[in-house]
């Protein structure tokens, strides 16, 4: 029996499914939350932002990495918290925003510098395709989220905010 070559493409083969505990349809290197991996003999270094400081889900999200990674035969993980550069929404692709919006939460607007610009973007509905919305409340269920309604299809949904 061969064991499993444990480099960085392991770790990345390792990492692509755990998802974002607060939004399930992403992982967490679909956010571009696990910025880089580095592997020395079975310890594995790990670098992960955080999407905005205070995140409450991030110890979580390190948690998730570690046990993961443990379980495919690393004896050691470490983490390292990098702010350098911050985490934004412009982070995330076209297949990201598309599993967002295909999931009924509206992607962030492309103002991610500009929050004020990005406030007054026409928000599309994710289950219509309406431009006919309107906010409903600036704090969703998590700090990341607005709720938005729907004036064509009459349903709320949620938007990722620019951060």
């Amino acid at each position: 029996m061969t064991s499993r070559k444990l480099d960085e493409a392991a770790v990345w083969d390792a990492l692509k499914d755990i998802a974002d505990p607060e939004i399930p349809v992403l992982s967490l290197v679909d956010m571009k939350i696990i910025r880089q991996v580095k592997v020395e003999d079975k310890i594995v270094h790990v670098s992960m932002s955080p999407t905005f400081l205070g995140c409450p889900a991030f110890d979580q999200m390190k948690s998730d990495v570690r046990q993961r990674l443990l379980d495919v035969g690393f004896s050691d993980v470490v983490i390292a918290t990098s702010f350098s550069p911050p985490w934004t929404t412009a982070m995330l692709d076209a297949a990201a925003r598309e599993k967002l919006r295909e999931f009924g939460i509206a992607p962030p607007g492309h103002h991610e510098h500009d929050l004020t610009q990005s406030h007054s973007d026409i928000v599309v509905c994710p289950f219509c395709g309406s431009e006919r919305t309107h906010l409903e409340n600036s704090f969703g269920p998590t700090l990341c989220r607005q709720i938005y309604y729907c004036d064509s299809c009459l349903q709320p949904f949620e938007r990722f905010k620019s951060l």
